[in-house]
This record gives structure tokens, sequence and C-alpha cells, in this order.
């Protein structure tokens, strides 16, 4: 569990927006936090700057990926806001507010690895976390075996070193944190991306609607005078960004 964090150095806010996450290396998103309180990366300093808007500060409820939604639901956090891709099984656990990104999604391999299309995958054995959109793109793949992920601390870290070893064949995940990966990473080659468009949304629990309509509301101003573009621009530069102000939700 963290603790509260102060904004811009502005002193430290009597509202608390608790906000359930998992502590991974997932960089430009989130970076593994240097003392389980503090956190780096685009979704913390949009959180920040969210919740600033509403007058709260952040505290973050570091999870395992699959506890967070049931810390929601039990409220033990306002929030999931940590690469909540919409689906409808999540749909049916949070409400979620309007994205704040929109990512595709990449099949990462091995460098030696030939495979650019998903017409090369038969028999191949691919990775993604369990219930997420990653997964739900898997499955379209013809001839593969599917791994699930999930139930640690660090799954994007489970699948880097999954692949990295041999014990499955590549894993899908969002375009963000692929494509630095791969080229940071000489172990490790894109294969091809996807272009999903999945909507990212923060989900709080059923029928908080007074949160989640003020998160909307704070989202579309942050949209609308540039700031979230801005944010965006500093962790994903090579990334267009893709929302506007007054889009429908």
């Amino acid at each position: 569990m963290g603790v509260r964090s102060v904004l811009g150095g502005d002193p430290v806010s009597a509202r608390v927006l608790r906000l359930a996450c998992i502590d991974s290396e997932a960089l430009p998103l989130f970076a593994k936090s240097p003392d389980g309180v503090e956190r780096s990366g685009y979704e913390p300093d949009v959180a920040s700057a969210i919740a600033e808007r509403i007058g709260a500060s952040v505290e973050w409820v570091m999870l395992p990926w699959e506890e967070m939604i049931p810390a929601v639901r039990r409220g033990d956090a306002d929030a999931v806001w940590c690469g909540q891709g919409e689906t409808a099984e999540r749909a049916a656990l949070v409400d979620f507010t309007r994205p704040y990104a929109v990512f595709n999604e990449t099949l990462l391999v091995r460098a030696d690895d030939p495979a650019r299309s998903a017409d090369d995958l038969d028999g191949y054995r691919i990775g993604a976390i369990a219930h997420s959109t990653n997964m739900r793109l898997a499955e379209t793949f013809a001839g593969v075996e599917l791994v699930s992920f999930g139930a640690s601390d660090d799954v994007f870290g489970d699948m880097i070193e999954a692949t990295r070893s041999g014990r499955i064949d590549g894993f899908v995940d969002d375009d963000v944190v692929m494509v630095p990966l791969a080229e940071e990473d000489p172990d490790f080659v894109e294969a091809f991306t996807v272009r999903t468009g999945n909507r990212w949304g923060v989900g709080v629990a059923p029928g908080n609607d007074a949160l989640r309509l003020e998160l909307d509301a704070a989202l579309e101003s942050a949209i609308a005078d540039g700031q979230l573009e801005r944010i965006w621009q500093r962790w994903m530069p090579l990334l267009p960004f893709p929302l506007s102000s007054g889009a429908a939700r």
C-alpha cells in the first residue's frame, strides 16, 4: 500500500484518491516504484494532473494484476488506473470513464524469430495477460497455443523473461510498451502490430457515478486545454495523440 503523495510541491490535500495498479517496469506507461510509494510515467503523471483538478492527492495501491478490480469493488481502492483497455468483461465489473489513452497491440518475438504476420504463428506458444484485450487479440491467431499470465506483481516482466528463455515464443501487449522494448533490447523484435484502437479508461466501482463524472469532467478539461497532450508528448513523442475535446465517450 502507498501513502499520500504531494502533487507539484503543494501541501497534501485532505482528499485522497486511492488508485490501484501493479508495481512493474513498463515505461513509458509507468516505471517500477523506487520506494513503493512514488511512481513515474505517463499514467502516474496523468493521474496526478487529474487528481489535482478535483482537489485530491494520489495514493497508489500496488497490487497484482488480478487483484486490482476486486480491490475497487471491495472499496479498498477508489479506482483502477492501470492499463485497463475497455472490454465487455471488465465493463461488467467496473464503470469506465472516458478514455485517457488509445493504443494498438503488438506481438513481440525473439530477435531470431522470422514471424512477421499472424499467418506465421501456427504451432507457436503465445502469451498474454489473462482476460485482457491482448489475450482477446491472441485468441484470433490460428493454430497457436495460448499461455495466460497474471497473479504476479510484475506480469509484464514475467512475459518478457518467458519469451527470452523460450518458454513461450512471443507475447501480445500494447504498442506503447512493446515498440520501445523492441528498440532497446537486442533479444527481441516487433513481429507485427494490429491497429485495434483499444480505449483505456479509469475503472470505478459500479454505480459510483459521482466519481466517474468528476473524473470525466477533469479529463475533458485536461484534453481541452492541452495538458493531457503535453503529458503524452513528454512520454510518447513518437505516437500521435489520439484524443480530442468533446469526443463521445
